[in-house]
C-alpha cells in the first residue's frame, strides 16, 4: 500500500531511535524503487561517531529540480509501559496514528512520497523536471553524518537542488497555521571565572569566584543582543547551568563556570556574536575579574527563505486544502533545513508538533490525508 496512513504505519513499526536504522530506510527504498527512482544508500561516518544510513532518490534528470527532504531517526520512547498503544506498533485508534516518529517525523515523509507518488501517476510516471528525496537517520542526535554529509555527496556528483520542503511538524496549533520560513543559528558556551582557593574563615588569603560569576552572569543576561529583525525576533542569550564543583562547605572555590545557549537572528554571524559578547564580558571584568568564554564549535547557522514565488505557491496550496493562511515563521529551534539552505531555498512544513517526543506521541490521520493533498497540490503548483 502506497498511501500515506500505510507508509506511516510500515514506518513507525521500524524502531529506529538514532542511529539505528533498523528498516526504515528500506520500506522507503523499495515504495520508491517500484515507482521508478533511482536509488542512493549512502552510509557515513566519522571516529568517535556512530554510522548513519542515508537515502538519496531521484527521478527526472532535468530543472526544475524540487527535493522532499526529511529523517527517519526518532528520540527514545521512554518509559514504553506508559504509552496508551505500544511505541512502535503504528496503532490506530479512534482516527489517531499512535506511535514514535508519527509526527516526528515519519508522518510528514509518508505524506511526501504518497503526494510524490499520486503525481507520477496522473503524469505518465515522469515529472516535469526531477524530484528526488533527501532522507537520514541523524537528526535527532549529534547530526554529523546525516544531511549534511549527504548534500555534499549530491552535490560531489554534480546535481543541484532548486527547491526544498522539509517535513518536520511546523504547525504549532491546527494543520496550516505555519510554514518555517527560516530558524535562528544557535552557539553554546561556557563561561569560566578564575578565582583562588581558601579556607571560607580566612577569605581575605582566597578569592571567591562565586560573586564574580553571579555579577557577570547578569551582566551578559540584562543587555540585549539586538531588538529583532525584519524576519526574526529579537536574539536572547540564555545561562543554563551554574556549578562549582564543589563539594566541600567551609572551602571557597578555585573557580566557577556557567553554561549558556545564544539563539540569535540575521542580524549576527558566528563570528560577529562571538565578538560582541567577549567585548562584553571584558568590559563586566574591568580590570579585577578573571574570566574567560570557550566557545564550542557549531554548525547551527541563521537562515531564512525570503517571501517570493516558492512560499507564495505552498501558501497556495495550504489554503485550497485548509481554508488558512499559513503564518510565515523563523521561530523555534534548529532542523536540518540549516544544512539544505546553503544549497537552495528551503521551507519546512509538516504536521501540527504538539505530541513530538511524547508519551502517546500520534496524529490524525486526517491530517495525513490533508497534508498528502498540500505536498500533491505544491507539486501541481511548481510544474505549472
Amino acid at each position: 500500500m502506497t498511501d500515506a496512513l500505510s507508509i506511516a504505519r510500515d514506518l513507525v513499526r521500524c524502531p529506529s531511535v538514532t542511529p539505528a536504522d533498523a528498516g526504515a530506510l528500506g520500506v522507503l527504498e523499495n515504495i520508491l524503487k517500484a515507482a521508478g527512482f533511482t536509488v542512493h544508500r549512502v552510509t557515513f561516518g566519522e571516529p568517535g561517531t556512530s554510522d548513519i544510513d542515508n537515502l538519496y532518490a531521484r527521478i527526472g534528470d532535468s530543472a526544475p529540480h524540487i527535493t522532499f527532504a526529511g529523517h527517519t531517526d526518532v528520540v527514545p520512547p521512554g518509559d514504553e509501559s506508559a504509552w496508551s498503544h505500544g511505541a512502535f506498533s503504528g496503532e490506530v485508534k479512534d482516527g489517531l496514528l499512535y506511535g514514535r516518529g508519527a509526527v516526528d517525523m515519519k508522518g510528514g515523509i509518508a505524506c511526501s512520497v504518497a503526494a510524490v507518488l499520486e503525481y507520477l501517476a496522473a503524469n505518465g510516471g515522469k515529472p516535469k523536471g526531477s524530484i528526488s528525496f533527501l532522507i537520514t537517520g541523524d537528526e535527532e542526535d549529534i547530526s554529523v553524518n546525516g544531511t549534511i554529509k549527504l548534500l555534499q555527496w549530491v552535490a560531489a556528483r554534480g546535481e543541484k537542488f532548486d527547491h526544498c520542503v522539509l517535513g518536520e511538524p511546523s504547525n504549532v496549533e491546527v494543520l496550516g497555521d505555519c510554514i518555517k520560513i527560516g530558524r535562528r543559528g544557535s552557539l553554546h558556551g561556557m563561561l569560566y571565572v578564575d578565582g583562588i582557593q581558601g579556607h571560607v574563615a580566612y577569605p581575605h588569603r582566597a578569592s571567591n569566584p562565586v560573586p564574580d560569576i553571579s555579577r557577570l552572569i547578569v551582566a551578559l543576561s540584562d543587555e540585549p543582543l539586538d531588538h529583532g529583525s525584519a524576519q526574526f525576533q529579537a536574539s536572547n542569550l540564555e545561562f543554563t547551568s551554574v556549578d562549582v564543583g564543589n563539594k566541600a562547605g567551609n572551602v571557597i572555590p578555585g573557580q566557577a563556570r556557567a553554561k549558556f545557549n545564544i539563539r540569535f537572528n540575521d542580524l549576527h554571524t558566528q563570528e560577529t556574536l562571538r565578538q560582541l559578547v567577549d567585548e562584553r564580558l571584558a568590559k563586566a571584568c574591568g580590570n579585577r575579574i578573571r574570566a574567560r568564554i570557550v566557545w564550542e564549535p557549531s554548525n547551527s547557522n541563521v537562515f531564512v527563505t525570503k517571501p517570493g514565488p516558492f512560499t507564495d505557491l505552498a501558501v497556495a496550496a495550504i489554503e485550497e486544502v485548509t481554508g488558512r493562511k499559513p503564518e510565515l515563521s523563523t521561530s523555534g529551534g534548529t532542523s536540518d533545513a540549516r544544512f539544505i539552505a546553503s544549497y537552495c531555498p528551503v521551507i519546512e512544513f509538516g504536521l501540527v508538533g504538539q505530541t513530538m517526543h511524547q508519551i502517546d506521541e500520534r496524529t490524525p490521520v486526517a491530517d495525513l490525508e490533508k497534508l498528502t493533498r498540500i505536498y500533491r497540490g505544491v507539486l501541481d503548483r511548481y510544474f505549472a
